[in-house]
C-alpha cells in the first residue's frame, strides 16, 4: 500500500476492526473525504490526539459524523500529505490498536511526524464509534522540519 501514502508492517489478519482502521488511513492518506465519513457510526467519537489540544481545546472529542467532519476540515484538509507508517497491529474483542507514525507535510512544505498509538472501536455493524490518538504535541513538533 506505499504507494497510497500506507506502509503497513503490521499483520493484516482479517478483523473488523483492523479492516475500519485500514479503509480509514487509506481513505485520508488519498484525501477521500466522503468514503471516510462513510466508515464512521452516527454517534462515533474522534479524539487526535486524546484530551485538550489545537484541534480540541475542550478535549471533549469530536462527536457524531458533523464533529468528525469538522476535524477533517481543521486537521486532515489543511494538510498537502498525510502518510502512515504502521509498524503493529494488535486485535482484540471489537477494538484495534496499531502503533506507528504520521507523517503530515503542509502547503508550505513543513513536514511533522506524530509517533503514537493508534485505536480504533467498531460496533457490530463494522462502523468505527471510537477513533482515539495517543500523540504527543510537544514530541511531534520537535521533529518540525522543511521538506
Amino acid at each position: 500500500m506505499s504507494d497510497t501514502g500506507v506502509h503497513w508492517k503490521a499483520s493484516r489478519e482479517p478483523h473488523p476492526a483492523r479492516d475500519a482502521a485500514l479503509a480509514s488511513i487509506s481513505a485520508v492518506a488519498r484525501r477521500e473525504k466522503d468514503e471516510w465519513l462513510a466508515l464512521f457510526a452516527e454517534d462515533a467519537v474522534l479524539e487526535d490526539p486524546v484530551g485538550p489540544s489545537l484541534f480540541d481545546p475542550e478535549g471533549k472529542g469530536h462527536r457524531g459524523i458533523e464533529g468528525v467532519l469538522g476535524f477533517w476540515d481543521i486537521a486532515i484538509a489543511k494538510s498537502e500529505r498525510i502518510e502512515f507508517f504502521i509498524e503493529d497491529s494488535f486485535a482484540c474483542g471489537n477494538e484495534v490498536a496499531n502503533t506507528g507514525t504520521i507523517t503530515t507535510t503542509m502547503p508550505d512544505g513543513s513536514v511533522m511526524d506524530a509517533e503514537g498509538v493508534f485505536s480504533y472501536r467498531v460496533n457490530d455493524a463494522g462502523k468505527i464509534v471510537a477513533l482515539r490518538a495517543f500523540w504527543e504535541f510537544d514530541r511531534a513538533v520537535a521533529t518540525l522540519r522543511q521538506s
